[in-house]
């Protein structure tokens, strides 16, 4: 080296390269990295589409205050969320779920005027799509009749004289859940604890005994109608022979409980 030459740059002290745009780990833009509100190839992307192994495989819309929000598949349970003026519900891992929702999806109530649970499963069972959540609610007013609660796009008309009532369903936060993520998984036998596993059902009870044993059997008779308690939708049971439970409230009631 020449003296009063200046040193040339060594490959330890170096000037690091000028940043590329859109690498490493920029926030709003494509990385590699575990960007927060961007797109991502890796496992951690928050907020982000992602293609690593801790992708939710399920467009969301979140539980806003107000409306009903559909959320993504919940890794082993499925859940009932107690979203605040709002049912948020979750399909479990290996349920369908009915494509993804719009973002101005919300609980909707319609009455027809039903008298009888079964004319109002039977219409709600006819719809097409079949929707992701339906509820049915009794109401007294302005005569003892069956509304209806529905995850829907729009409005569903009712009869005029009975716009309250359908009011009353779309804003209660019970209710009796003819339609519900996994619902046509819950045939034949099942232990409790498959029953939470394919399903958006929280717990399953026995009546007067609390909860039941994950390995009990429950015979479902291919008719499960569980309820909204406090947000989370609970199968409330009876006990049966042979160890076994059935869902309270049957396809086919016997007398003494066939006008309740």
């Amino acid at each position: 080296m020449t003296p009063g030459t200046a040193p040339a740059a060594s490959a330890a002290g170096a000037a690091p390269p000028a940043p590329v745009p859109g690498a490493g780990h920029a926030v709003g833009a494509a990385t590699v990295g575990p960007a927060v509100g961007a797109a991502s190839t890796g496992p951690a992307a928050v907020g982000a589409a992602s293609t690593g192994p801790a992708a939710v495989g399920a467009a969301t819309v979140g539980p806003a205050v107000g409306a009903a929000s559909v959320g993504p598949a919940a890794v082993g349970a499925a859940t009932v969320g107690p979203a605040v003026g709002a049912v948020a519900v979750g399909p479990a891992v290996g349920v369908a779920a009915v494509g993804p929702v719009s973002g101005a999806a919300r609980i909707v109530g319609v009455t027809l005027g039903h008298r009888t649970l079964a004319e109002a499963d039977h219409w709600i069972q006819s719809l097409s799509p079949p929707p992701v959540l339906a509820c049915t609610h009794l109401l007294s007013s302005p005569f003892p009749h069956v509304a209806i609660s529905l995850l829907a796009l729009a409005p569903i008309p009712s009869s005029p004289e009975l716009q309250d009532a359908a009011a009353a369903a779309a804003s209660g936060q019970s209710g009796r859940a003819v339609r519900f993520p996994g619902v046509e998984r819950l045939t034949g036998e099942l232990t409790v604890s498959e029953i939470l596993q394919r399903s958006s059902i929280a717990r399953v009870d026995v009546l007067g005994s609390g909860p039941a044993s994950p390995g009990t059997i429950v015979e479902t008779g291919d008719f499960v109608r569980p309820q909204f308690q406090a947000g989370e939708l609970v199968l409330v049971t009876t006990p049966a022979a042979g160890d076994r439970l059935v869902p309270f409230e049957r396809r086919d009631p016997t007398p003494c409980c066939a006008d309740h």
